[in-house]
């Protein structure tokens, strides 16, 4: 069998689970009991005929050679001999070689059960030979539920919102919800929330993100710096301050677009500030990422980390006048057609100006400008007059009689 998805999604659990089946005095089962000697001893991992070994620690031919020669020995007290291999794919090109034989023609009492995170990396020679099962990431409701569950087995008091955000935090992988749920619990006594939450772990917050983004749509610099100021004051890490930042901007890209999935937001949309959704367009939403995850990933060659963070803040107080290239392009456009199909009518004022004539060099009498009566119409007359075509001239001229 060949189990292969992301990390913390079960594998090796559902390995041991499938060992379980095979071995229970009951079975096979696909209902383990759970309670006869071998799935306690395959629990409690000190079962003879479970063996689980870490394919990244146990890399070379000569490890798989040892599997070889001991393949060859019967279960001691159960149905099957059954090998665990984790993270197979960091075996060497020579030790999957060496396991192929064994695995297209093992024992009948022999079974090997693979998983790995890095499906690609398995040669397809050993893939051809196993059963493939491929781990999918879990839901966020799902983790929330499992949240909800061991904070009850624990007797431990848990917020909706704080088991919702230990969940999303989970990113889809069960161990590292759980394994957030502890850290959580150590410092919670007892009592879990968000407020607990952000202040020990060093989170921006909601309505610290919501008053901030609110201060960037009024373009309120000052406002957004001394804001800044605060946040990082009360001991949120500059990191940490940016990763919350580009998170917010994505929730917001997302309610413009109409996506207003609990499990997607972390939050429910209501909490979101309706004044920063309606002030920016998706594209100065894409533009204001970019920014965002750009400093994140230069970050660590700045200067002064912190003197970054609040150019960037200043920036994104102008998002609102932002303007792409295409929006442009597109406006252009639209101004060009609407001259070609004579949409605009464009008006000229011409102001009419006064000529001043002299007469005798002493009087001046002022004249309005005509057509006519203009400096370019004059000289146009007299340029007309002198070079005047041969065919006038001629018409003036009287015929003369051919005695004549």
């Amino acid at each position: 069998y060949l189990f292969s998805g992301p990390r913390g999604v079960g594998k090796t659990s559902s390995a041991r689970i499938l060992a379980k089946s095979l071995n229970c005095t009951e079975g096979p089962t696909a209902l383990p009991c759970g309670t006869c000697n071998n799935c306690k001893e395959i629990t409690s991992g000190s079962s003879m005929d479970v063996i689980e070994i870490d394919g990244a620690s146990n890399t070379s031919v000569n490890d798989i050679r040892e599997i070889k020669d001991e393949v060859l020995f019967a279960p001691s007290g159960s149905k099957y001999k059954i090998y665990i291999i984790d993270e197979v794919h960091m075996l060497s090109n020579s030790a999957f070689n060496a396991l192929l034989k064994t695995i297209e023609e093992p024992p009948e009492y022999i079974i090997f059960i693979f998983a790995t995170t890095e499906i690609h990396k398995v040669p397809a020679t050993i893939r051809s030979r196993c059963q493939q099962f491929n781990f999918r990431l879990i839901p966020t409701i799902t983790l929330k539920d499992l949240v909800v569950d061991a904070c009850e087995e624990m007797k431990i008091e848990c917020s909706e919102d704080a088991a919702f955000w230990i969940a999303k935090e989970g990113n889809g992988s069960s161990r590292d919800a759980y394994t957030l749920f502890d850290q959580i619990v150590s410092f919670s006594n007892g009592n879990i929330n968000l407020e607990k939450i952000q202040e020990k772990l060093g989170l921006v917050g909601l309505d610290n993100m919501n008053s901030l983004v609110d201060f960037m749509t009024e373009k309120d610099g000052t406002n957004v710096l001394n804001q800044c100021d605060s946040i990082l004051t009360s001991g949120v890490s500059i990191e940490q301050f940016i990763v919350d930042l580009a998170e917010y901007f994505r929730n917001l890209l997302f309610i413009n677009y109409g996506i207003l999935k609990e499990s997607l937001l972390g939050y429910s949309s209501e909490r979101f500030s309706k004044k920063a959704s309606d002030s920016f367009t998706v594209l100065q939403l894409e533009h204001g990422m970019e920014l965002i995850l750009s400093l994140y990933k230069d970050i660590r060659y700045s200067v002064n980390p912190r003197f970054e963070l609040e150019l960037l803040l200043s920036r994104l107080s102008n998002l609102t006048d932002y303007i792409s290239n295409s929006e442009i392009l597109e406006k252009i456009k639209n101004i060009k057609d609407s001259i070609t199909t004579g949409s605009i009518h464009t008006e000229v004022h011409i102001e009419k100006k006064k000529s001043v004539i002299p007469i005798n060099n002493t009087v001046s009498v002022e004249k309005p400008l005509t057509e006519e009566s203009s400096p370019a119409s004059e000289f146009f007359n007299k340029f007309k007059n002198k070079h005047r075509s041969p065919t006038v001239i001629k018409e003036k001229i009287p015929k003369k009689s051919n005695e004549e």
